[in-house]
C-alpha cells in the first residue's frame, strides 16, 4: 500500500545535492568572468594574486589593479558573511544562510541587467563578493570541510579519502571520497557550462547561475529541520 506522505526533496547547509548545487554556480561564475571580463578569476583569489604580482613585475601597472577590486569585494563578503552569524542580527534575519542565497540570486540577477557598457570589474567584484558569501556560509559536507567554489582543497581531499578507502578499507573514507568526487565533478561541469553558455548566450548566461541558486534557495527552504524551528517560533 502507497504511502499517504508524499516525498520532497530537502536539503539542510551540509547536504550533498545542496553542494552539488553550489559547485556548479562555483564554476560557472569562475569561467563567467574568466571569459568575459578580463581574464579575471572571480572565485580564485590566490589567482588574482599571483597575477597581480605577475603584472607588476612586467611593470604593467594599470592591468596590474585590475586584480586588486575583487580581493576586496572577497574580504567584503567575508566580513558579512561574520556579521549575519551575530546573535542580534540572525533574530533579525531569522536564517542567516537562506538570506544569504537570496542575497547572492539578488546580486547575480542584477549583475545579469546591467548593460554591455558597465565597465567588467564592477561585474567580477560582483561576483567575488557573491563568492565569498558562498564559501564562508556554506563549507562543509555532512561533516567535511569543503570548497564550493575553488576545487583544489576539494582535490587533496578526495584523493587522501581514496587512499583509506581503498588501501586502508575504511568505510567512512569511501562515502568521503564519492561526495568530493561528486563536488568536483559538478565543479568542472559548472565550468563547462559556464564557457559554453557564456560564449553563445553572452553576458546574460549568469542567470543561469541565479536560477541555480533560487533553486537551491527553495529547497533549503523546505527542509524539515527548518520548518521545525519556524513552527517552535510562532
Amino acid at each position: 500500500m502507497e504511502s499517504s506522505h508524499k516525498k520532497t526533496i530537502s536539503l539542510s547547509s551540509n547536504s550533498i545535492i545542496l553542494g552539488v548545487l553550489l559547485a556548479i554556480v562555483g564554476g560557472f561564475l569562475d569561467a563567467y568572468t574568466f571569459i568575459s571580463r578580463d581574464g579575471v578569476f572571480a572565485n580564485a583569489q590566490t589567482g588574482n594574486m599571483v597575477l597581480f604580482a605577475v603584472k607588476i613585475a612586467n611593470k604593467e601597472w594599470e592591468a596590474s589593479f585590475l586584480h586588486i577590486p575583487p580581493i576586496l569585494a572577497f574580504i567584503a563578503g567575508e566580513i558579512v558573511s561574520e556579521i549575519v552569524k551575530i546573535e542580534r542580527v540572525r533574530e533579525v534575519v531569522y536564517s542567516y544562510r537562506r538570506s544569504i542565497l537570496i542575497l547572492e540570486c539578488m546580486i547575480l540577477m542584477i549583475v545579469g541587467m546591467l548593460p554591455p557598457a558597465v565597465p567588467n570589474i564592477v561585474v567580477t567584484v560582483c561576483i567575488a563578493f557573491v563568492s565569498s558569501l558562498q564559501i564562508s556560509t556554506f563549507n562543509k559536507i555532512e561533516k567535511w570541510a569543503y570548497n564550493s567554489t575553488m576545487t583544489t582543497g576539494n582535490l587533496r581531499t578526495a584523493t587522501q579519502a581514496a587512499y583509506s578507502a581503498f588501501i586502508e578499507k575504511s568505510r567512512e573514507a569511501k562515502q568521503q571520497f564519492k561526495d568530493f568526487a561528486t563536488i568536483i565533478l559538478s565543479f568542472l561541469f559548472g565550468a563547462l557550462a559556464g564557457t559554453f553558455s557564456t560564449t553563445y548566450i553572452g553576458n546574460t548566461s549568469i542567470w543561469i547561475a541565479g536560477g541555480l541558486l533560487v533553486i537551491a534557495t527553495i529547497l533549503y527552504h523546505r527542509d524539515k529541520g527548518y520548518f521545525r524551528k519556524s513552527v517552535a517560533s510562532k
